[in-house]
């Protein structure tokens, strides 16, 4: 449903090196970007994460009560981006737990404040 998902930089590099180390977690990688932007995705397809610097050239400031998603696989798997995320010096929002019986999540926000959560859903 969606072609991709974009997220404002403070510095582009910095939360590259985030990303290409946290999605990598999870089979994701750069496939394509200009001096601006950089698209995160896998080989198979699917929607897209873009990092980018403002077209405006305004600074970077994140939207209150915007994230993106991402899945996990599994519990799991959701427990590793957690710590992952973590250890590339995201800050802690939520520890992942289960407060519904379809949905297991954590959340965090990454080095430029954009919040992450790490889900596994399953059928209710």
């Amino acid at each position: 449903m969606l072609a991709y998902s974009v997220i404002g930089a403070k510095n582009l590099d910095n939360l590259c090196k985030f990303y290409d180390n946290l999605l990598g977690t999870i089979g994701g990688k750069q496939l394509m970007g200009l001096d601006r932007i950089k698209f995160y995705g896998s080989e198979d397809g699917g929607s897209m994460l873009a990092i980018c610097n403002p077209a405006d050239g305004n600074a970077q400031s994140c939207g209150n009560g915007q994230m993106i998603a991402i899945p996990g696989g599994s519990t799991e798997g959701v427990d590793a981006l957690y710590k992952k995320a973590l250890e590339l010096g995201a800050t802690d929002l939520e520890a992942p737990s289960q407060p519904l019986p379809f949905f297991y999540g954590g959340y965090v926000r990454d080095p430029d404040g954009n919040k992450i959560g790490f889900v596994h859903l399953t059928p209710a």
